[in-house]
């Protein structure tokens, strides 16, 4: 008894090892990802300035560390989506001693979809959203007769803000399929919880946009349309389980 627990003990240890060492890759993969994103964050900086959404505003900063904070932003952001494939690796590398060959093959598609998904993310919300919230703010600015005056800190902090957890949010689908093929979660369940997701996304969409019908719906919908398909993607992996397990 006394050996069962030892040896439990041990690869209890064993596995809070092997997460430590995977942190420890990301990190310094994410670290050397931010050396690029300083290196890459000038021209990406004024693409942005220059774009439809930001052609007509002229830039000010407002303290003495707005303009490096703007750096530290953008190299954050860059680092972030160059690092996010090599995250997912480790996180995948961390969990595959416990799955099967079969299992191993069937989740390894997670990690480029997921960063695909991603990029769709960021891009409907630069895109389709933050015109949307841009255009509300500037109405309300012209009804008050105020001037408009924009910061270029606060300005990108804002749109990094809104952009960069949409694209979280749209990995909703590749989560549900791994953790379905894993027998974390079932079709079963996401069925039974839907109106409780449906609330919670409404709640979500309704914070990210503008206090207006029209911008809730335009990103209410997405949201939930994820939801249904991250459902049949569900089904269509735990049937593929089932199968693998009769077969085994």
């Amino acid at each position: 008894m006394e050996e069962h627990e030892k040896d439990k003990a041990m690869t209890v240890v064993g596995h809070l090892e092997e997460l430590r060492k995977r942190i420890i890759w990301i990190i310094i993969f994410f670290v050397i990802s931010l050396i690029v994103g300083f290196m890459l964050a000038d021209p990406v900086i004024r693409y942005f300035t220059h774009d439809l959404n930001a052609k007509n505003i002229t830039w000010n900063v407002f303290r003495l560390s707005d303009a490096l904070r703007v750096y530290m932003y953008f190299a954050f952001a860059i680092g972030i989506t160059i690092s996010l494939p090599f995250a997912l690796f480790q996180i995948w590398l961390f969990i595959a001693p416990g799955l099967t060959k079969r299992e191993r093959k069937a989740t390894m598609w997670f990690i480029p979809t997921a960063f695909i998904l991603f990029l769709l993310g960021v891009s409907f919300a630069y895109f389709i959203l933050f015109p949307m919230v841009v255009n509300f703010l500037s109405n309300i600015s012209k009804q008050l007769g105020v001037v408009e005056v924009y910061g270029i800190a606060q300005y990108f902090s804002f749109m990094l803000n809104i952009v960069i957890p949409f694209g979280i949010v749209f990995e909703l689908p590749v989560v549900v399929v791994f953790l379905t093929r894993l027998g974390i979660i079932s079709p079963k369940l996401l069925i039974k919880i839907r109106k409780l997701a449906y609330f919670v996304l409404i709640i979500v969409a309704v914070t990210i946009t503008p206090p207006e019908p029209m911008s809730d719906i335009l990103v209410s919908v997405p949201l939930i349309l994820l939801y249904e398909i991250s459902i049949i993607l569900s089904k269509v992996a735990s049937k593929k389980r089932q199968q693998a397990l009769e077969e085994i």
